[in-house]
């Protein structure tokens, strides 16, 4: 009579154990990949959408609108010579930039014609 004994039983039986919990693991590593792919779909989607939307910005200063709102736009669009002039303001004092703007602002407004 061929019968198996118990050392073999428990060696089929701690390989079916052993197969169940790989499979298990598995299963465990796929779903961590699967929650990786969707999280860089939607990092890139979402990346798509900021360049869409920083495209979609007006790259220029509007010629027609209120002066208030072409202040803003050019501020935007260089915001380091904006620094450099508040800077330079700052530095001036507030009688020297009072002193120039009223030279400067009529010399503007002629070549503006």
């Amino acid at each position: 009579m061929n019968t198996p004994t118990t050392a073999s039983l428990a060696a089929k039986v701690d390989a079916a154990v052993a197969d169940v919990s790989a499979s298990d693991a598995q299963r465990a590593v796929l779903e961590r990949i699967a929650a990786q792919r969707e999280r860089i779909a939607a990092r890139r989607s979402a990346r798509a959408q900021s360049l869409a939307l920083r495209s979609s910005h007006v790259t220029t200063v509007p010629t027609a609108g209120s002066l208030a709102e072409r202040a803003i736009a050019f501020a935007r669009l260089h915001p380091v010579a904006v620094a450099a002039a508040a800077a330079l303001a700052l530095m001036l004092g507030p009688r020297r930039v009072i002193r120039w703007t009223a030279v400067a602002l009529p010399l503007l407004a002629k070549f503006r014609r």
